[in-house]
């Protein structure tokens, strides 16, 4: 459950730059034009369990070099390409404001409160 809460709060984000995103049966992510021969990854997500504890994230490609994944094949996945949020707006992104929108989606989906701490000096 953790994960489609992960998913859909990308979806929510994302939705706000005017893209329609959603799930591909069977693929964790957040992809757009699912079940087309464009399906494009836009955001990985994965999990680690070590020592009995697990970890969740996700990479939400923003304004990402696009180039590095000619390289290899993007979560072990053939024939679907990856793409950034700059690519799909044609024009880079305030990485800042993507973070604040990410916040407000995930105070939303998980029904959390962030409390804000002011950075001090060591």
């Amino acid at each position: 459950k953790y994960m489609r809460f992960l998913e859909e709060v990308i979806i929510r984000t994302l939705a706000e730059y005017g893209l329609k995103t959603e799930r591909s049966k069977g693929e964790t992510g957040v992809w757009l034009d699912v079940d087309t021969p464009f399906a494009r990854k836009i955001c990985a997500m994965g999990v680690r369990s070590s020592r009995w504890v697990t970890m969740h994230g996700f990479a939400l490609n923003v304004n990402t070099n696009l180039g590095y994944f000619d390289h290899i094949i993007p979560c072990g996945i053939r024939g679907k390409a990856v793409t950034s949020l700059e690519a799909e707006l044609g024009k880079k992104i305030d990485e800042a404001e993507v973070k604040e929108k990410i916040l407000h989606h995930f105070a939303e989906v998980f029904e959390a409160t962030f409390i804000k701490k002011e950075k001090t000096e060591v």
